[in-house]
């Protein structure tokens, strides 16, 4: 009888903080892998748009401008305060910190580290992003005078703030949702999300920070963001659940384990028998 055979203990940990198996049947790896691809293609195409606008100062002026005079026309101390409250918030400073300590939390309080670490994982690739084509597409700030927090001469596209917010709230909501199936949860948790990214967005707008295709940019590369995420995150469940089915039956006592020595012995064994039966038959006649 064969003896049972213990897991190494960096396995075990990996297991216990990382591997987050989920049983996805062949109809929803394809339903992901498809929203996956149509969000990665939304997004470049739309981010291609955005970009086309952007180096023609002529046509993206024909709605940045309108929306920003519509915008400075309705500022009022009250509305600036939550707008200032919304900047901070989804700001280089305030929005790693809650993601940091969101990540730690989950973390510990979680039965695995996976969707912690695919959430700090999007929003470092959301900044590297970030400052990448800033200074790729240079693109001047709207005019100092019109912001209402602090004079910042940095490049303009992509909103920081507004990819930051997006992808955020996307990978977080996807995380969440992925786990329960219910279409409700679906419709719910991205109405909010949608919900979040329209008010980060407007909080730049309105202060002055920026043009409505620096947001419309800023979007698309979260679109790409979640897409990845979700082909990411499908992939590993799928082989996560799949090592451990093969782990658990070849740890089981008498299990022989996959192995192709084992394979080779039964192919043999199928072929001695087939043998046998021929030679029955052949004796028989």
């Amino acid at each position: 009888m064969s003896e049972l055979r213990s897991e190494p203990v960096w396995r075990t940990r990996y297991e216990k903080f990382v591997a987050d198996t989920r049983a996805l049947s062949a109809a929803q790896r394809r339903r992901l892998s498809l929203i996956s691809m149509t969000l990665v293609g939304v997004g470049v195409v739309l981010f291609i748009c955005v970009l086309v606008d952007v180096l023609q100062p002529d046509r993206s002026a024909i709605y940045d401008s309108p929306i920003r005079l519509w915008l400075v026309g309705e500022r009022s101390p009250t509305l600036t305060v939550v707008m200032i409250a919304l900047a901070i918030v989804f700001g280089p400073v305030a929005l790693p910190i809650i993601v940091l300590v969101l990540a730690v939390v989950w973390g510990v309080t979680g039965k695995h580290a996976w969707r912690p670490l695919v959430l700090a994982a999007a929003m470092l690739t959301g900044v590297l992003l970030a400052q990448i084509l800033a200074p790729l597409v240079a693109r001047s700030r709207p005019p100092v005078e019109l912001m209402l927090f602090g004079a910042d001469h940095s490049f303009s596209f992509p909103s920081g703030h507004v990819l930051g917010a997006a992808d955020f709230v996307l990978v977080l909501t996807y995380l969440i949702v992925s786990r329960r199936s219910s279409r409700r949860n679906v419709i719910v948790g991205f109405s909010v999300a949608l919900v979040c990214i329209v008010l980060a967005a407007t909080s730049r707008l309105y202060l002055g920070y920026h043009w409505t295709t620096d947001a419309l940019a800023s979007l698309a590369i979260s679109f790409v963001v979640l897409g990845a995420v979700i082909a990411w995150d499908t992939r590993h469940a799928h082989r996560s659940l799949q090592a451990r089915t093969l782990r658990t039956t070849s740890l089981q006592p008498g299990a022989a384990g996959p192995n192709k020595a084992v394979g080779t012995v039964t192919d043999e064994a199928k072929t001695d028998q087939n043998q046998r039966d021929r030679a029955v038959g052949q004796g028989g006649e």
